[in-house]
């Protein structure tokens, strides 16, 4: 009975500061995010938001790679359209309901030694417009993320593109209508709302 007990705290043990850990690892991944960012300076800083580190937000996903090598053309917020390849397909599930996702290849990051293995994965959700950015986030991955046809997908790392922070400056991709998800993804950054 004590080994049985024993066993069943350090268990409890074990999850909660593993759920600690994460979260604290998010959180320092936010906020060095924040400290890092290349548009938003100074005092405007306090106003990126963020919402609570969720786990269930962490996800395992399917991959299954593009049969198809065709450069497609993504507009953008600006004048610049952008140039990507289908890379693959996520699948995964969130709120017990199936997702899909298009990952994407940048045809002028693949020129780039420091950015070759940069995947681009551009979404849009029912937040989008409302408590998030009006044309939705990103997320970024690295083709080595995919291991055994699996990635794992942290919404809670999911960011704001630079032109929600300054319009007409960036060409920043707009989410194609395949990557509309009809779930609500409350993880990643919300809305700017810097109105000085």
């Amino acid at each position: 009975m004590k080994n049985i007990l024993l066993i069943s705290v350090l268990l409890i043990t074990s999850l909660c500061f593993s759920q600690t850990s994460y979260e604290d690892s998010v959180k320092t991944y936010l906020k060095n995010y924040v400290q890092n960012h290349e548009v938003v300076k100074g005092h405007s800083k306090e106003h990126m938001q963020f919402y609570e580190v969720n786990k269930a937000y962490m996800i395992v996903a399917d991959f299954k790679p593009s049969p198809s090598s065709e450069w497609l053309t993504f507009k953008t917020s600006g004048t610049k359209n952008k140039i990507f390849k289908l890379y693959g397909i996520l699948s995964f599930k969130l709120n017990n309901k199936q997702q899909k996702l298009n990952i994407y290849q940048s045809q002028e990051f693949m020129t780039n030694e420091a950015y070759k293995n940069y995947l681009f994965l551009p979404f849009t959700d029912s937040t989008t417009g409302n408590e998030t950015y009006i044309s939705g986030r990103y997320l970024d991955l690295r083709s080595n993320d995919i291991e055994n046809n699996k990635v794992v997908l942290d919404f809670n790392k999911a960011y704001n593109p630079y032109c929600a922070y300054v319009s007409g400056v960036y060409n920043c991709p707009i989410p194609p209508k395949e990557n509309a998800l009809a779930v609500a993804i409350k993880a990643g950054e919300k809305t700017f709302t810097n109105n000085h």
